[in-house]
């Protein structure tokens, strides 16, 4: 009776760690979900420079470094769709490539400790730059994921913003957990 016991005990705990796991699991899910739809629709709320676009036609690309799953989440949401009457392109890029004919990038916690880098790459382009890591509105970023509340919500750094000769929507920044305006 006793190693029945201990057996169903041991049964229920794995059960447990395992729920507990796969909703951390669709925790995570979740959260890639809507950062990638986040990053689509950050671009109906900007507008870029002329220079931005290297011809009329050109697609609009999302850039992502360091960042697997939203990478994939972005294809499958953007596939045949538009922005600003554009189709969408999403590059999965290296830290080193070159970022022209990209209008936003996104900087995975994957490559936190190489911000600085790629966004130093970053500075001459017109070029939204979104990421998810600590500090990283100071560091360059014009918006930068946070979560609050179990919530992902996001910071946007104004300064950066005029400095890319990006103009973001009224309407953006009305959601905005929090908009920096000097840098």
């Amino acid at each position: 009776m006793v190693a029945l016991t201990l057996r169903l005990c041991v049964l229920a705990g794995a059960l447990l760690a395992a729920g507990a796991a796969f909703a951390q699991a669709g925790a995570e899910r979740g959260e890639v979900q809507i950062k990638a739809a986040f990053l689509y629709k950050f671009g109906g709320f900007i507008e870029w420079p002329p220079r931005a676009f290297a011809r009329p036609d050109a697609s609009f690309t999302i850039g992502v470094i360091g960042a697997e799953a939203i990478a994939a989440e972005l294809e499958q949401l953007t596939a045949g769709r538009t922005v600003q009457d554009r189709p969408v392109v999403v590059r999965r890029l290296k830290p080193a490539d070159a970022l022209s004919g990209v209008q936003v990038l996104f900087v995975g916690r994957a490559e936190s400790a190489r911000l600085g880098e790629v966004l130093d790459a970053a500075r001459s382009e017109p070029l939204l730059i979104v990421t998810e890591s600590a500090d990283a509105l100071a560091k360059g970023s014009t918006i930068n994921f946070v979560q609050e509340d179990n919530r992902v919500r996001f910071d946007v750094a104004l300064a950066q913003a005029e400095r890319a000769s990006l103009r973001i929507s009224a309407r953006l920044l009305a959601v905005a957990r929090k908009v920096v305006t000097s840098s």
